[in-house]
């Protein structure tokens, strides 16, 4: 019998790794802060382990007797304040270090961590083509951007263990939407479309995932992933208006009438940040001159990677969210 450890398994992502690692028919384990929390998963469902990120000790026990670690539980900083960047950093890698010390004591047959899209940078001037794995986000591009920052700080921590011998493989997800997301990590787009609330979206281009495809490559990444190699985990490239779009027509809502001008996004961050009653713009807005479409080649030929289309995801959320009282 395979066994697992899903770090952060009451979340989105990671609650639907633990239930495709039991569709596996693995004996799956979840690690957990708060002894309560289940997100969306029951306590008949998996075995449950209680620690923190922070509490080394607490990880080396519940890795011991796994075979595979999954890592989706990496600190999240998307709140928008740029004096808070240093200090996310410096929490996220200290939690990235102890994960990775624990896989070593615990002689985890391979770890698969869940990086973000935000670790993909743009192809270099003069490649007219989309990104894919051979492009880095440049730290320090983004300064005032934590989410950015910090992923980009884990990623390299992980990149380096692989190359002195962890087996470790690396996915970097696109938008991730689907059923299931209780603590709304993106919920809250889909949510705001569907109840027509959304008169107008940033501009650019989005890659978007179904969470259930998401979860579905990590268990083959855990299986036939190369060691040290990074996978963009994605569907069909978008721009904002033409997913929004699609989704409010599941919905049966009015769609967004118009893409906002980069010249006022502009002006909200640079109002919001000098202003202190003004709310600071979430992490990913600040970074939307950023967003691109992505390649996703490579999982498709090595992960067997499979992505639904965009209209069976957002009528599977939202008649998740209408059925659990969201809408």
């Amino acid at each position: 019998m395979v066994k697992v450890l899903v770090l952060g398994a009451t979340g989105f992502i990671g609650g639907h790794i633990a239930l495709k690692a039991l569709d596996e028919g693995w004996d799956v384990y979840g690690f957990r802060r708060d002894p309560q929390s289940t997100g969306q998963l029951t306590e008949s469902q998996i075995k449950w382990r209680s620690g923190a990120l922070e509490d080394y000790p607490s990880l080396v026990n519940a890795m011991t007797g796994m075979d595979y670690v999954f890592h989706a539980a990496a600190s999240y900083a998307g709140d928008g304040d740029p004096s808070m960047v240093q200090s996310h950093i410096d929490r996220g890698t200290q939690q990235i270090k102890n994960v990775i010390r624990a896989v070593r004591e615990a002689r985890i047959k391979r770890l698969v961590y869940t990086s973000s899209f935000s670790t993909i940078g743009s192809p270099p001037a003069g490649e007219d083509r989309l990104a894919d794995e051979r492009d880095f986000y440049q730290r320090g591009s983004l300064p005032d951007n934590g989410y950015y920052e910090i992923k980009a700080a884990m990623e390299e921590l992980v990149l380096q263990a692989a190359d002195v011998g962890y087996s470790i493989v690396i996915l970097n997800p696109a938008l991730v939407l689907g059923p299931g997301d209780v603590h709304l990590a993106t919920g809250q787009i889909m949510l705001a479309i569907a109840s027509g609330k959304a008169w107008a979206v940033p501009p650019g281009i989005v890659n978007i995932i179904d969470v259930r495809d998401a979860a579905a490559a990590h268990i083959k990444a855990a299986r036939m992933g190369r060691v040290g190699q990074r996978y963009i985990l994605g569907g069909s490239n978008y721009t904002t208006l033409e997913a929004a779009s699609a989704i409010a027509s599941i919905a049966d809502v009015k769609p967004p009438r118009l893409t906002l001008p980069p010249k006022i996004i502009d002006l909200y961050i640079k109002t919001a940040d000098a202003l202190p009653f003004v709310p600071y713009p979430p992490d990913h807005l600040r970074a939307y001159p950023t967003w691109q479409g992505y390649n996703t080649d490579k999982a498709r030929r090595e992960l067997g990677l499979r992505s639904r289309f965009l209209e069976e995801t957002a009528r599977d959320s939202i008649k998740w969210f209408s059925d659990h009282g969201y809408l």
